[in-house]
């Protein structure tokens, strides 16, 4: 398998500098700052580029959940929110709260939600987040 590569580029002190983040493939640039992170200034930061990669991962690893169980015509959708709070040890990401809302014609709810979870279970993002914060499912059928 081949290797991921992401660099990051930071310049100035932490509230006033402002920084860049780049895929290594060119896929994702974006800028970044105190503000970006910590308030609601323009821009990305880390967390938001975690998300969109466990809500990547996850949809992925769920199409399969789906294809395996000879789902056809699949569409999933999924929203990651990333928790970022202050804990005794510092800015930690405590919680990682996944939405999913899959079409599907022909598959009940009960059946997507328990392949939801397999795939949050699976999820090579969702194994490496879970020993440190907590990873919550709210799956349904549009």
């Amino acid at each position: 398998m081949p290797i991921r590569t992401a660099s990051a580029r930071w310049q100035g002190n932490l509230t006033e500098g402002a920084g860049t983040v780049r895929t290594g493939k060119g896929g994702l640039t974006g800028s970044y700052s105190f503000k970006s992170r910590f308030e609601e200034g323009e821009g990305t930061n880390p967390e938001e580029l975690i998300g969109a990669a466990h809500a990547g991962c996850f949809s992925m690893a769920l199409s399969k959940q789906l294809a395996d169980a000879g789902a056809t015509d699949i569409s999933v959708e999924t929203t990651a929110k990333v928790h970022l709070d202050k804990t005794d040890a510092g800015m930690t990401v405590t919680r990682i709260d996944l939405e999913t809302v899959g079409q599907l014609p022909g598959m009940d709810a009960a059946q997507f939600t328990k392949l939801a979870e397999a795939a949050k279970e699976n999820c090579p993002i969702s194994r490496l987040l879970s020993p440190g914060a907590q990873i919550t499912l709210d799956a349904r059928l549009a």
